[in-house]
């Protein structure tokens, strides 16, 4: 069996996906990738977190090939293919339809950044996706909306603001390992639902001050970080 350990990773967080709270139904997934090899392990399209196995596990590579596995790969491989053909850095990527987060994407605004617990993760608002077009509905739909995602964070460190709100879908997530990229996702759900609670007790309520977000997430992210304990602990 191809990459035993990377098939192992993607299950476990997968398990960890369904028990998280971030979803509902089957609407979810993981995908962990090995940049040494250009390999990624997907969740398989429709089946329920509980009867997941590390063996059903789909392997694919970044030209689409499925390596190893007998069920179809999610439906959003070719958006997960095309954010680890871009992202640098990103080995695991989550996407959801996490409720608070999901009604952004679907209301068409970005997240903003209204305090210091949105800031511990994401260097300022979370940003929404362009609509796709007609043709990008029509034609390669996951890998358009692989590219829209891209496009979004173009110019940006997608380590900075590690997840997006794609219009009128979901979010998607990334980060250094799956469980970092679960962490995110629910870190992204919890800044949601704080921001459409602020926005529903003050509705024109300003975004946290430059100096705030930057001390919050440059203490936690920054390379003279301060949060947590060196690695020997």
């Amino acid at each position: 069996m191809l990459h035993r350990t990377l098939r192992e990773e993607a299950y476990v967080t997968n398990r960890q996906l369904g028990t998280s709270g971030l979803v509902d139904l089957t609407f979810g997934n993981v995908s962990i990738f090995d940049p040494g090899v250009g390999v990624f392990a997907i969740k398989p399209s429709g089946v329920p977190y509980a009867e997941l196995t590390p063996g059903k596990m789909v392997l694919v590579d970044l030209e689409g090939r499925v390596l190893e596995g007998k069920l179809r790969p999610s439906v959003d491989m070719p958006t997960y293919r095309r954010l680890f053909q871009a992202f640098t850095g990103v080995r695991a990527v989550v996407h959801t339809h996490s409720r608070y987060a999901t009604s952004f994407a679907q209301a068409g605004r970005p997240l903003p950044c209204f305090g210091t617990t949105h800031a511990d993760y994401f260097d300022g608002a979370v940003p929404v996706t362009r609509p796709l077009t007609k043709t990008e509905i029509a034609e390669a739909y996951e890998w358009n909306t692989g590219n829209v995602i891209v496009e979004t964070l173009q110019g940006r460190d997608p380590l900075a603001i590690p997840a997006v709100l794609v219009w009128r879908h979901g979010s998607f997530a990334w980060g250094s390992s799956g469980a970092n990229a679960i962490e995110t996702a629910l870190a992204l759900e919890i800044a949601a639902h704080l921001a459409f609670q602020t926005l529903a007790l003050v509705p024109q309520r300003g975004e946290i001050e430059p100096e705030l977000l930057n001390r919050h997430f440059q203490r936690k992210h920054g390379s003279g970080a301060t949060y947590g304990q060196d690695a020997k602990h």
